[in-house]
């Protein structure tokens, strides 16, 4: 399927910033949209439904999984995530710039069905870190931190599959390359052949 939007998909254990540094991106890149999962854990912190997720129960989830609903899903720390096959096909071949923020085999699958989509993955500097942030997030008990963070050897053994990598030490560095690879696939010769085609045609370009 060729489509005008470009489709950035971001993953990332828990803990390593993924979630800020993608606000802090869509409130400097007024052409993208976020595109918003299901899942079936409850809120945490400030999160509102239809923002940060559709926070929907498991009956409802599975009867999407049933009829096909979800692009992908999977099962994170015991909770279901799921993305909507069709927001995300009416951004992308509307000619938006789709973010999605998944877990490693959410992206995986998306990248088998969307070939250029644009995968990108968060690294925390180290593991001492991480545990630090997951404890300073105070959102968790040990006991599923604990867990997080064996889950997260898992995660980040699975960057290597992924098309760009950020470490991100200093948030405002690694919010720096992610804007750069968003702006650097926008430039790409094949991603604006989709989006301006009336150019490429003006020019007799193929």
């Amino acid at each position: 399927m060729d489509y005008p939007g470009n489709l950035f998909v971001i993953a990332a254990p828990s803990g390593a910033g993924k979630s800020s540094l993608v606000s802090a991106l869509l409130q400097v890149d007024s052409h993208l949209v976020v595109a918003i999962s299901h899942t079936t854990r409850a809120p945490r912190g400030q999160e509102q439904q239809g923002r940060e997720y559709q926070f929907i129960d498991e009956a409802a989830f599975r009867a999407m999984v049933a009829r096909g609903a979800f692009l992908e899903w999977a099962e994170v720390h015991g909770h279901l995530y799921g993305t909507s096959r069709g927001a995300i096909e009416a951004h992308i071949t509307g000619g938006q710039d789709v973010v999605l923020e998944v877990d490693w085999q959410g992206a995986l699958q998306i990248k088998a069905l969307f070939p250029n989509a644009v995968l990108i993955f968060i690294l925390p500097p180290s593991w001492e870190e991480l545990l630090q942030r997951l404890h300073r997030r105070g959102e968790d008990p040990p006991q599923v931190i604990s867990q997080r963070m064996v889950n997260a050897r898992v995660e980040v053994s699975q960057a290597r599959h992924f098309d760009f990598v950020i470490i991100n030490a200093s948030f405002e560095t690694a919010l720096f390359d992610l804007k750069t690879i968003v702006h650097s696939q926008r430039l790409k010769y094949n991603a604006l052949q989709r989006s301006r085609p009336a150019v490429f045609a003006a020019l007799s370009l193929s």
